[in-house]
């Protein structure tokens, strides 16, 4: 895929459970006839990705330890939860309600780009991380110390 997505929308589901792809993004994110990949993270929020960005995600995740009591969790919540849903005519997808409870999403939802993929979070949820992010902010996490903006 060509397009990153970035930035951040606020969006609203609808009394059915629907989003609308935000316009900027719509075009990048349906650019091809295929459904689009919905699945839980570990953090509480749903990942939206097009198929092909999935795919070699999916392929790590399947490589897993199947033993490790950790990486199976991580296992279960990401192919277990994986939903392909195709969008309406409108841009809009269905959230199927296993992931709206997971992600806690009720209403107002925050759509956070994040390079190849979305996450969509409940606005709330996503205040309080957001704010416990910031209020921890340091030193950078393992890996980053060379980072600079």
């Amino acid at each position: 895929m060509d397009s990153a997505f970035h930035g951040a929308a606020v969006i609203t589901l609808d009394a059915k459970g629907r989003v609308a792809i935000p316009t900027r993004h719509r075009a990048a994110l349906l650019q091809s006839a295929k459904p689009l990949v919905l699945t839980a993270h570990p953090d509480g929020c749903v990942l939206i990705y097009p198929v092909a960005e999935w795919e070699p995600v999916r392929a790590q995740v399947a490589a897993f330890p199947s033993f490790d009591p950790k990486a199976s969790w991580w296992k279960r919540l990401l192919l277990g939860f994986e939903e392909h849903i195709a969008p309406d005519g409108s841009g809009r997808i269905l959230l199927p309600p296993a992931l709206r409870q997971h992600a806690k999403l009720e209403r107002d939802a925050m759509m956070v780009g994040q390079g190849h993929y979305f996450e969509l979070w409940d606005s709330g949820v996503w205040s309080a991380k957001l704010e416990q992010a910031l209020s921890t902010a340091g030193a950078p996490p393992a890996g980053m110390e060379g980072f600079s903006l």
